[in-house]
């Protein structure tokens, strides 16, 4: 009597689809039925994008969504800002690498360039598959050269970056830092802040009201935390009551308020109202975030500093605070995530023509009235700021690993 061949044990993926979707009947059921469910839902989300959606409305409206109203005859300067702003990124790139060389903590030194550029692209992916469904879009030349514009500044950045001298990486990095703010006056010289619209508009609004609200949380932080009483309370009032009030109901006074009080004459822009506003709302959450990172910290931190001799000023710059930053990355670009998505609401709160208000605006239309094509632009809108937001999300999960944020 032949001895019986026993059965070969079950693969690593039979395994775990035993152990985690069919583990009991009950949970069979739910794999089966949400499966199904997330089936049909990419079935017609594929259909609407590749059959039955009509991007006529978006194609013949991409300037509109991009840059707004901005004059056709001086798109050449955004092409220009583009190019000068991913030279600057390259160079920025190049000379971080070189310093995490070393130091000895690239994770890339040892690959070969082809697998440097696929880390690049699996990094960057949604920012590229943003571009290439934007590309597809379009139907002059100029955005295209604009992107390989881009693409080539920013490898020839990395690569200068790479070899500067080090004593010129400092004199680099200021420079790169000031380059938004040139680009901005060099784009505004053409058509004032409250001229701008489209994604440029939100975009703007984001990056600025972000470089300044993170100093100013900072400080309202340690200011909260000060032994000097004036300086303790008035901190504390003006985060509580700021992140007491609705945003929205902040741009509404800051848009029709604001003329009670100050002369017309002397009242900023819609732009700069916003960008206030933005500012000392979102500095006031971040706010609260480091004073939670700040209080994270165990008190033998800054006890150890005073007995080396260093001031409280040194001990809370130098030893305090960088592990205070440290440890709130994710709450802080959270927040950071959240302001630049809550841009869209000066469209309806500052009659600002930002991208959402482009989306609604653009079906009315003679061409385009009464076809309900707002899923068409709605979504296209989703898109644009999915790929930011999951891009700054990645980025800094990515920071996060690097600087070991959760591990002991």
């Amino acid at each position: 009597m032949g001895i019986p061949f026993a059965p070969s044990p079950p693969g690593r993926v039979t395994r775990w689809v035993r152990r985690n979707l069919f583990r009991t009947p009950f949970d069979g059921v739910v794999t089966v039925v949400g499966g199904a469910l997330a089936l049909y839902v990419v079935y017609r989300l594929v259909r609407f994008v590749l059959v039955t959606g009509r991007w006529d409305v978006v194609r013949d409206n991409l300037k509109l969504f991009m840059v707004g109203r901005y004059p056709t005859v001086h798109l050449p300067r955004v092409s220009v800002s583009v190019i000068v702003a991913a030279l600057a990124a390259g160079l920025v790139a190049g000379i971080v690498h070189r310093r995490q060389l070393a130091a000895g903590t690239s994770t890339v030194a040892h690959l070969s360039p082809a697998a440097r550029v696929l880390d690049l692209v699996q990094r960057f992916w949604p920012v590229l598959l943003g571009a290439v469904l934007v590309l597809a879009l379009t139907t002059t030349p100029g955005p295209t050269l604009t992107a390989v514009g881009a693409l080539i500044a920013a490898v020839l950045g990395r690569v200068v970056g790479a070899r500067l001298p080090k004593r010129s990486h400092w004199v680099v990095v200021l420079a790169a830092v000031a380059t938004p703010f040139v680009l901005v006056g060099y784009l505004a010289d053409a058509l004032g802040w409250d001229g701008w619209g489209g994604m440029m508009l939100n975009i703007f609004l984001a990056v600025v009201s972000i470089i300044l609200c993170f100093p100013l949380g900072v400080f309202m932080a340690l200011g909260r935390r000060s032994h000097l009483p004036l300086i303790r309370w008035l901190c504390t009032g003006l985060i509580e009551v700021v992140r007491g009030a609705p945003l929205f109901v902040l741009l509404l006074m800051a848009n029709v308020a604001l003329g009670f009080f100050v002369p017309r004459e002397w009242a900023p822009s819609d732009v700069m109202r916003a960008i206030t506003v933005f500012t000392i709302f979102t500095g006031a959450y971040v706010a609260e975030i480091v004073r939670g990172g700040l209080q994270s910290l165990p008190r033998g931190q800054e006890e150890a500093g005073r007995a080396l001799g260093l001031s409280p000023a040194r001990v809370t710059f130098l030893i305090v605070l960088p592990q205070a930053l440290r440890n709130v990355i994710p709450a802080q670009v959270g927040q950071f995530i959240s302001l630049f998505k809550d841009t869209v609401l000066v469209g309806a709160a500052m009659g600002l023509f930002e991208v959402l208000r482009v989306a609604t605006a653009v079906t009315t239309q003679g061409e385009f009235q009464g076809q309900n094509l707002l899923p068409e632009t709605f979504g296209f809108v989703a898109l644009l700021f999915w790929v930011g937001s999951y891009t700054m999300s990645q980025e800094s999960q990515r920071i996060e690993h690097k600087l070991g944020v959760g591990e002991r």
